[in-house]
This record gives structure tokens, sequence and C-alpha cells, in this order.
């Protein structure tokens, strides 16, 4: 029995914005805009410091984040999930400095 938990690319993306203190822009699908800093996030939620004031927004109103700068992200598929012999398959890694690449 696998013990492997699904990569969630959603919360990696929100916490390393979080973690490093990248600014962001939420756009939500009103079209309005919002930008601060990720202070937090669950299953429904984002609060963001925006202006001195804190916002709560829930997930199913926002459409894009886009970050001031590129995160440090490693993003990797589970092996299991990588077709041998395809390198459009291979996990892939993201990091500020460089593009993204195959390994």
């Amino acid at each position: 029995m696998s013990t492997n938990k699904p990569i969630n690319l959603q919360e990696n993306f929100l916490n390393q914005a979080r973690k490093e203190n990248v600014p962001v822009t939420i756009h939500l699908v009103n079209g309005f805009q919002i930008k601060g800093m990720i202070r937090g996030f669950d299953q429904f939620t984002v609060v963001i410091d925006s202006m001195g004031r804190q916002q709560m927004v829930f997930k199913h109103a926002i459409s894009t984040i886009t970050p001031a700068r590129p995160l440090g992200m490693q993003i990797q598929q589970h092996p299991a999930q990588v077709t041998e012999g395809n390198p459009a398959d291979a996990p892939t890694t993201v990091s500020p400095k460089e593009e993204v690449k195959a390994q």
C-alpha cells in the first residue's frame, strides 16, 4: 500500500508565495484585482495583506494569481506518473533564475 500523496500544485504555489513574501496580484472573476502579500490559505480561502488591511478572498472568486517575480518552486511528478521514453513526461524543475527545463 502506497503512502504517496498526490502533488497539490495550488497549495505548493500559495505556500511558496507566502514563505518568500512575494507580492501577488489576485485577479477575481468579476474583473477586480487585489495586490498584496499572501498571509495564509486553506481549502476555500486566501488571506492577503493589501494596502495595510487583511482581506479574506474565497477561492471560487479567484481567476488567476500572478506573483511579482518567479517563485522558487520544485514541481515534480510522482515517478509512477512518468511514462518511460517520453521526455515530455519527465519531471520539471522551476527556479527563479532558470527557465523550465526537463531533467
